[in-house]
């Protein structure tokens, strides 16, 4: 490694320009689409809220005002909801207490 730098391809140039004007079209798109905020949320279909406004009324045991439905691309209640299963089953290995009083004893005596 002499410290010059190699001459660069002219074409090889040329891409790097191209690119870079690519990625400055895309940042000021970016940008753009930040100062017009986050998109408008997908509204409720009306037998939605229903079914909703229903089982708030069957939980409460009385009539409610459901104020606001939205929809959520989040998955976290699906997840805690398989965890919550998962983790309710007793997966420990049952002994019984002969079986208990056999590995104490075997314990006792060096494993014989």
């Amino acid at each position: 490694m002499s410290g010059h730098p190699k001459s660069a391809d002219p074409a090889e140039l040329a891409r790097l320009h191209e690119r870079i004007d690519e990625l400055a079209r895309r940042v000021e798109w970016l940008e753009a689409m930040l100062l017009e905020g986050p998109p408008a949320s997908p509204t409720v279909p009306p037998d939605v809220v229903l079914a909703v406004s229903a089982a708030v009324a069957a939980v409460l045991g009385k009539r409610a005002t459901v104020r606001q439905v939205r929809l959520s691309r989040s998955t976290s209640w699906a997840q805690q909801g398989r965890t919550a299963v998962m983790t309710s089953h007793d997966i420990s290995p049952r002994t019984t207490s002969a079986t208990a009083a056999a590995e104490r004893t075997s314990r006792q005596h060096g494993g014989r």
